[in-house]
């Protein structure tokens, strides 16, 4: 089974994510930030983070600089899953090593969608 490391302060975020990769057979793991998604990432480093942008302490953005500098990790599918969906962040994201985007609100379909396209189902 694959491990997926959900990382959003929105407690409502990581649940409702959690039900949808659960039924998509995947192992989840919650963080609330990147900071606590670092951390996790050095205990048992995931297959892909679904990552949000905007959260305390260390953002999105910051995460995933940090663990594409890391050359010790072996590296997960990172995909961002945010509000934030104008080009430039998009653009930002990608250019900084993402995998791929979701725009908030999110369903099944769409989660299901991304991560059949970067080889995960």
């Amino acid at each position: 089974m694959k491990l997926c490391l959900v990382v959003d302060d929105s407690k409502v975020i990581r649940k409702v994510a959690r039900r949808i990769l659960e039924e998509l057979s995947f192992e989840i793991e919650e963080a609330v930030d990147g900071q606590d998604a670092l951390e996790a990432c050095e205990r048992n480093m995931p297959d892909v983070v679904l990552l949000d942008w905007n959260m305390p302490v260390m953002d999105g953005l910051e995460f995933l600089k940090s663990v594409r500098a890391r050359a010790d990790f072996t590296q997960p599918v990172v995909v961002f899953c945010t509000t934030e969906n104008d080009m430039a962040h998009i653009r930002t994201a990608i250019e900084a090593g993402a995998d791929e985007y979701i725009m908030k609100p999110f369903d099944r379909e769409i989660i299901e969608a991304k991560f059949v396209q970067v080889g995960l189902i």
